[in-house]
């Protein structure tokens, strides 16, 4: 019995879950895999000589991510991986990805508090009806565990800092409801059907393929593109709201070690994705304006702009990972800085400026 299946080495438990993988090969599905986070999976697992089943439906994923992956990988990588254009919220769609499958990362989602205030019904569809499609297709396929995308707005209204996965308020959004009532339908189904799921609720994942454009683009790139185009940064609010920014190799991780998990009291879980770590938005915008203004120098009398707070926006947000390092074994590679100088020459590169 290897290090990795009996748990007593003193090796880190990513570490051991990539030398696993490396030497047993199992069928993954990735849904919304053309996505920021789904492509980054789909480019660890494709690196770790994985079988990947990808589902998308562009509606917020890219072609250009997965074609950026495949130059990544190489060709021999790439044989290993099926695309099937889709919907999760079609049953068929989703019984036809899972079939034979060992493991579900269930991404697609409609991501956005914006977005969802501005089309409930459209977000309610998404996020719920296709994440029980998901469930229900995974349960019937027997497939050993589904680990899915939940997120740091569940918290809602909740004052607590950092904040710790047992203690919620009320939602914000109807993106924090749906992602709430997808904790709920995972342990439905584990207590009902005896489905194996993990929750991972993420907290301002960044990084490489991040989307940019749009008035629902992510903080991070939006405010890069800004600053390189010489365009004006707005900061909603007083810029003293803060969030607990996680590099998206972190997210990887914590994907592949809920995934992989033995220990039975680290199953049918909800766990925090982050780094502990809070950072206003002033913060952020002095971090990369210090890490931008050496190859722009445009940037040396830039000043950002306040605008009115947004709705559905939660003032702080910071998170407990103890749970996810007791249990799973979880310990971030990448605080903010390091992050942010990994993806830079990405987001210099690919962002429309």
């Amino acid at each position: 019995m290897s290090d990795y299946e009996n748990g007593t080495s003193d090796t880190c438990a990513y570490q051991l879950v990539r030398e696993h993988l490396q030497n047993a090969q199992y069928r993954w599905v990735i849904t919304g895999v053309a996505g920021f986070i789904g492509s980054n999976l789909l480019q660890s697992l494709l690196e770790l000589g994985q079988r990947v089943v990808g589902v998308d439906n562009f509606l917020t994923g890219y072609r250009h991510n997965l074609d950026q992956v495949r130059e990544l990988v190489g060709p021999g990588a790439w044989r290993s991986f099926e695309l099937i254009e889709g919907d999760v919220r079609d049953m068929a769609v989703c019984r036809q990805v899972c079939d034979r499958a060992d493991y579900v990362l269930h991404q697609a989602a409609l991501g956005s508090v914006g977005r969802s205030l501005d089309d409930p019904l459209l977000c309610n569809d998404i996020n719920i009806t296709g994440q029980l499609n998901v469930l229900e297709a995974a349960r019937h396929a027997g497939v050993r565990r589904v680990v899915y995308a939940a997120s740091s707005a569940t918290y809602g209204d909740h004052p607590g800092l950092p904040k710790q996965e047992q203690h919620i308020g009320c939602a914000l959004s109807p993106y924090a409801l749906t992602k709430y009532v997808n904790e709920l339908y995972a342990g439905v189904y584990a207590r009902c059907y005896g489905l194996e799921t993990i929750g991972l609720r993420y907290f301002n994942v960044f990084g490489p393929r991040q989307d940019a454009n749009g008035a629902y683009a992510a903080v991070i790139p939006q405010w890069i593109a800004a600053m390189i185009g010489k365009r004006q940064l707005v900061i909603n609010g007083d810029g003293e709201t803060s969030r607990d920014f996680c590099y998206v190799a972190n997210a990887v991780q914590a994907n592949l070690l809920a995934a992989m998990t033995v220990k039975p009291a680290a199953v049918n879980q909800v766990y925090n994705v982050a780094l502990n770590a809070r950072t206003s938005l002033n913060e952020l915008y002095l971090l990369l304006h210090e890490l931008l203004v050496e190859r722009h120098a445009h940037l040396r009398d830039y000043q950002p702009q306040y605008a009115p707070s947004r709705p559905g926006d939660v003032r702080h947000s910071q998170a407990d990972i103890a749970k996810a390092t007791s249990l799973l074994g979880y310990v971030p590679t990448h605080d903010l800085r390091r992050g942010l100088k990994q993806a830079l020459r990405w987001y210099e590169q690919n962002l429309p400026v």
